[in-house]
């Protein structure tokens, strides 16, 4: 039987592979006095920094959606602004990121069967293909046709034992359906079976796209966070968490705004019962279950970091930056200047729980 590394060799055209990314910004990234860059230490321990929040994207597969997902917006930042693997290292470098966890924002949800399949072999091929190469660089998440979930666990599958890749990546629903909704649980029982981790990101909240108009970019400024609440809350409150304990979700974005008001959670039930489902029993609070549930650390400040790591616990967060979108170029820096923190949880934070979770080895 073939090794791995000789089924993708196999497997994969070698037509090159691409990043999303934006070239004057990453070309401003170039380090600046005071910065960190690799290796980092603390407290004159190597660490080993790992990014499991990082985007790319790939010609191919952008051309067969014609630039546009599915949905019929465009598919931001992707022709225009594609950088070399060379460019993506020298960027991680700056940023003292040792290791990215690369991952796909769904855009092909609301595709037919056969082009969702098309475009999924493209991306998980190629992305297990640019793992291989620089192993101790990059590493991936799957991307999976969720609207067809019996396919969905397939891809799973073969992207997890013949790819190696370490997960998937999901968006906050797919073509409409929230994730706790029944004809889904085969992909979570597959996940569990596997022991792999979902990192799930959203795609906005189109719905309220009028309102989101005007200054601020608020579609994705306030407009992300919702998604992954709303997500969070029906895999809480509809009880998917409970029947899948071993499920192991890394939430962007910090989890969106649930972590920040997680108490108010616990009294929906109890303040008004005629709203919520008397045949789901959960065993703990809602707010408990945030507990079995990761986060990345990209909340910008010291205090929304020092919140994130009191309601959920340093084990579940993780060092993220979305890169190649500016939202955090220094994200080692922001763990480290967060005062609250001990030496133990910025270790674990920046490189370790990720390591333990996704099976790298440091």
């Amino acid at each position: 039987m073939s090794t791995r590394r000789e089924f993708i060799k196999n497997a994969v055209a070698v037509a090159g592979f691409s990043f999303c990314g934006c070239p004057l910004i990453d070309a401003a990234r170039a380090q600046q006095p005071g910065q960190r860059g690799l290796p980092v230490s603390v407290n004159g321990k190597r660490v080993m920094t790992i990014d499991v929040h990082a985007h790319c994207q790939f010609h191919e597969t952008v051309a067969l959606m014609n630039g546009v997902t599915a949905f019929g917006a465009n598919i931001k930042g992707a022709q225009q602004t594609f950088i070399s693997v060379g460019e993506r290292l020298q960027a991680m470098d700056a940023m003292a990121v040792d290791m990215e966890v690369l991952s796909i924002n769904p855009f092909w949800y609301g595709a037919d069967r056969d082009l969702a399949a098309q475009i999924v072999k493209i991306q998980n091929e190629k992305l297990a293909e640019l793992c291989a190469s620089r192993p101790r660089r990059f590493a991936a998440f799957a991307s999976l046709a969720l609207q067809s979930p019996d396919l969905a666990v397939q891809q799973l599958e073969f992207a997890v034992k013949k790819l190696g890749l370490r997960g998937a990546a999901i968006g906050g629903s797919a073509a409409g359906a929230e994730f706790s909704e029944a004809k889904f649980n085969p992909v979570w029982a597959k996940v569990e079976e596997l022991g792999v981790a979902l990192f799930l990101h959203p795609q906005g909240t189109p719905e309220l796209a009028k309102r989101f108009t005007g200054n601020g970019w608020l579609a994705n400024t306030i407009g992300n966070p919702p998604e992954t609440t709303i997500a969070l809350q029906h895999l809480i409150f509809e009880g998917t968490l409970e029947r899948f304990p071993g499920l192991k979700i890394i939430a962007a974005h910090g989890g969106g705004y649930l972590p920040s008001y997680a108490a108010r959670s616990d009294h929906a039930c109890f303040v008004s019962p005629l709203d919520c489902n008397p045949t789901i029993k959960l065993k703990k609070k809602p707010s408990e279950y945030l507990n079995q549930l990761y986060f990345d650390a990209l909340v910008f400040t010291p205090e929304a970091l020092r919140h994130l790591v009191a309601q959920v616990g340093a084990s579940q967060v993780m060092l993220g930056s979305d890169h190649p979108y500016p939202w955090e170029d220094r994200p080692v820096d922001a763990i480290l200047a967060t005062d609250s923190l001990s030496d133990d949880q910025k270790i674990a934070i920046l490189g370790g729980n990720a390591a333990a979770l996704l099976g790298i080895k440091a």
